[in-house]
């Protein structure tokens, strides 16, 4: 046996998140899929471990993924065959083998996300699947203002969607940077690790800042206050993608 890592870009739109379901399609599902005439005759199923789950409708240009396989073809054989059979919306980015002990979710160290928000009149019919469009004034210096309360270490209890078992919700973001262009704001996240649905209500939390609905100096309340209805709604998953896992 010998371990892949994987790097996957994918389309989240038509996907019930990452992660297996009872029903839908999920990425971890279809890349299995795609996998599994390559274990033929091998008495062994393919089981593919992401670096973290994305949700229904979310995006990644960086998720990586581990697995562990029981044949000796070379990465880059298995790399075209599983691009040829997988859908045109799920890429292999990179293939590689790495050491028998690589985890893509256990070794992961961090994660970089990016959320678009489209703030124009008008959306463009063929950018609708990947950014909030929200047509309405939004001051990004506000969001800057805000942002700067999410740096540091925190529990972000307020910040998690409801539903998780998690008993630890201390997490670290080294990056929350907002940048401002005509017609798009986009929002930057680095950090240790996620909460469920953790950085759409983070951006949720800016817009409902930036549109003046709250001061800056209210996320320090809703961080302090570790109850969800503190903090702000819950960005639609469209405008997320993760970009980078780091090891």
């Amino acid at each position: 046996m010998r371990t892949l890592r994987l790097t996957l870009a994918y389309d989240g739109t038509n996907y019930v998140g990452w992660q297996r379901q009872a029903s839908g399609a999920s990425i971890q599902q279809v890349v299995e899929s795609a996998f599994r005439p390559l274990f033929a005759g091998t008495g062994s199923e393919p089981v593919l471990i992401g670096a973290g789950r994305t949700d229904a409708g979310v995006h990644a240009i960086g998720q990586v993924a581990s697995i562990r396989v029981p044949f000796d073809l070379p990465a880059t054989s298995v790399w075209r065959a599983l691009n040829i059979r997988l859908p045109a919306d799920v890429r292999v980015v990179d293939l590689t083998d790495a050491a028998p002990t690589f985890h893509a979710q256990y070794d992961a160290r961090g994660k970089s996300y990016r959320y678009q928000i489209a703030t124009g009149r008008v959306l463009l019919p063929f950018e609708r699947w990947f950014v909030w469009h929200m047509p309405r004034p939004c001051d990004p210096e506000l969001m800057r203002q805000a942002a700067l309360h999410f740096t540091g270490t925190h529990d972000f209890t307020s910040f998690e969607g409801r539903g998780s078992l998690l008993l630890d919700r201390v997490r670290t973001l080294t990056r929350v940077d907002i940048r401002a262009s005509p017609g798009t704001i986009t929002v930057h996240v680095d950090g240790d690790g996620f909460l469920r649905h953790m950085v759409r209500i983070l951006v949720g939390t800016l817009v409902d800042v930036g549109c003046g609905l709250k001061p800056p100096e209210s996320v320090l309340d809703a961080l302090a206050a570790r109850v969800r209805s503190a903090a702000g709604p819950t960005a639609p998953a469209a405008g997320l993608t993760l970009v980078q896992v780091r090891y």
